[in-house]
């Protein structure tokens, strides 16, 4: 008997891995195009959206808490870096337009990812309001924001203008030795995050938060300090993926990111984050990432209408919570059999 438990819990804790070689195989078999070179470089492509998205949310998620803006942070990123590329800044009381170089429009639209991350975990913090709400609400004010940055227009052809010294933009969405910049950002990312949560200091805090966080308070930990630089982390990886994206498309449109936080909240949770909190690892979160994006680009080459991707995606969620449960319960229920074992022996 235990060893049956022994193997299921293997199993479990590599489901996702075992996942994602099903949905190659499948997919594969499914389209004799699945496994050409131009459909996995689209695929990294993807991957490097959805992961980098995903890694914020995995810090979110292990404090317990959840963050819906970034899919509309997204949006507002693209188009702020569309709009400071293609009109530059206004200064009205001065009468003049203001162009600036490809680094500080990155810089400027990473600050404004990052104001909206404080803004969740100030409110999230000194509010009390539940991290649900909160994000919902910035989600909507950063849409809106989108929207009203251009009347709800596109900005098309953002390559910058070589007069004004603001050209280079489509960098992001350019390949390297053939290999995607936003997937080469996505590895940059991955790398620091999972160093950062599983080797310092901080990286318990945020554990240790999402434990008990009451624990946590007693125990030294400024929760509240933590808990906004998590949601501040989120709101930067959301500005980086609108960067991305609109240099991919050499346009911003405002719509950009919609429902992707379902996308990321889906590839952390698939990499085994927990949504009680307190359990998660970035490299489970990128296989997931992987898995999102096969099942995407896999339906789409099948011809899968959107509506029903829409709700396989939602099933997956559903599914990858309840195996969770069932992971923790098993988990629970083994550690309780060894510590009674262990009484026994003794």
């Amino acid at each position: 008997m235990k060893d049956k438990h022994s193997l299921a819990m293997v199993l479990l804790k590599g489901r996702t891995l075992i996942v994602l070689a099903l949905l190659v195989i499948f997919f594969s078999l499914a389209t004799p195009n699945f496994l050409t070179t131009n459909t996995l470089l689209l695929l990294a492509k993807h991957v490097a959206l959805y992961g980098i998205l995903a890694i914020g949310m995995t810090y979110v998620i292990i404090t317990g808490g959840i963050d819906l803006s970034v899919g509309a942070v997204v949006g507002l990123a693209g188009m702020i870096a569309g709009g400071l590329i293609q009109k530059g800044l206004t200064l009205e009381f001065a009468g003049v337009t203001l162009y600036f170089d490809v680094p500080l429009v990155v810089l400027i639209t990473v600050a404004v990812g990052a104001l909206i991350g404080w803004l969740n975990g100030i409110i999230i913090t000194k509010f009390g309001v539940a991290p649900f709400i909160a994000t919902l609400g910035t989600m909507y004010i950063a849409r809106g924001f989108a929207m009203l940055h251009s009347n709800g227009a596109t900005y098309s052809n953002i390559l910058g203008n070589a007069a004004l010294g603001n050209t280079g933009f489509d960098f992001f969405g350019s390949r390297i030795l053939g290999i995607p910049v936003g997937a080469l950002i996505l590895a940059v990312i991955a790398v620091v995050s999972a160093a950062l949560l599983m080797k310092t200091t901080f990286g318990w805090h945020v554990f240790a938060i999402g434990g008990n966080s009451k624990a946590a308070k007693l125990s030294g930990v400024k929760v509240n300090k933590v808990t906004i630089l998590v949601y501040i982390f989120s709101g930067i990886c959301a500005a980086i993926v609108g960067i991305i994206t609109a240099s991919q498309l050499e346009a911003s449109h405002p719509a950009s990111g919609e429902t992707w936080e379902m996308n990321a909240i889906a590839a952390a949770v698939l990499g085994g984050t927990s949504m009680m909190g307190g359990i998660g690892t970035i490299s489970g979160t990128i296989v997931g990432a992987f898995v999102i994006g096969v099942i995407s680009d896999g339906m789409v080459m099948c011809g899968v209408s959107e509506f029903w991707q829409m709700i396989i995606k939602g099933l997956v969620i559903i599914l990858a919570v309840i195996i969770d449960q069932f992971q923790r319960n098993m988990e629970a229920k083994m550690a309780l059999a060894a510590r009674n074992e262990a009484k026994k022996e003794g």
